[in-house]
């Protein structure tokens, strides 16, 4: 059995300032943070170099999107190169709000995804339905094909942490049940091995996301494959650190 360490991500999307911030990072580098769990906050472009200098070195920093080339007339957009520049090692890419607020194709995630690590990054690539599609029955129709997409862009699995949203559980309070989450996350394991290698899928990291909180998280730490969390409005509040903790 492959130990995977237990990964909580919070994504800050486009929330807080200087003073706020600054704040927060001092609860977290103040906080009892497991020593077992790696933890990565998702920071507004505009703060990575902010967030960086003042997280405790143990805490990773990601960017939360970035583009598919290193450079160029992009207005508005930032370079794996830039991120690193900036001292951060992360970047989320593919989440629900560039999918469907934005309109970003699988096909460009995959495209971002390939250069994200191809410049060194690693990556946390989120898939997940929308309520429609799980009424339909067609989760797994869903997941997969955006898995694939990801998959035909990855050449070392190490630098990737899979995060399963539900497109119906983000920011609505709805979370889904242990349970619900388990059951995606075995069938996206077991399509790693049939896909790409029982190698990948014993030893990627399947975090779970959809409004995570200090009370639900422990029931979901508890279950087989859901190996952490990308925590968003949570990851704002003090109990991002018991959701760090889950496991313990």
């Amino acid at each position: 059995m492959v130990h995977r360490k237990f990964f909580v991500g919070g994504n800050w999307k486009m929330n807080g300032e200087k003073k706020s911030l600054a704040e927060l990072i001092g609860v977290l580098n103040a906080g009892k943070l497991s020593a077992d769990t790696e933890v990565v906050c998702g920071v507004p472009a505009i703060y990575i170099d902010f967030a960086r200098q003042k997280l405790d070195a143990k805490i990773g920093v990601a960017a939360q999107n970035c583009y598919k080339v290193a450079k160029g007339a992009f207005t508005g957009e930032i370079s794996p190169a830039m991120i690193k520049d900036c001292g951060a090692h992360w970047v989320i890419l593919g989440h629900s709000e560039r999918r469907h607020v934005f309109g970003e194709s699988d096909e460009l995630i995959g495209q971002k995804v390939a250069h994200a690590l191809a410049e060194g990054l690693g990556v946390i690539a989120c898939i997940g339905e929308k309520l429609h599609e799980r009424e339909a029955g067609i989760t797994e129709k869903v997941v997969f094909q955006q898995t694939k997409v990801i998959a035909d862009n990855v050449k070392d699995w190490s630098k990737v942490v899979l995060a399963y949203e539900p497109v119906w559980a983000i920011g609505t309070g709805k979370t889904a049940t242990p349970q619900q989450a388990q059951e995606v996350h075995c069938k996206l394991r077991g399509w790693l091995k049939s896909q790409v290698s029982e190698d990948v899928a014993n030893s990627t990291r399947i975090i779970y996301g959809g409004s995570v909180t200090g009370p639900t998280c422990k029931e979901l730490a508890s279950q087989a494959d859901v190996d952490g969390f990308l925590v968003g409005g949570a990851s704002l509040k003090p109990e991002f650190i018991d959701i760090i903790n889950a496991k313990h």
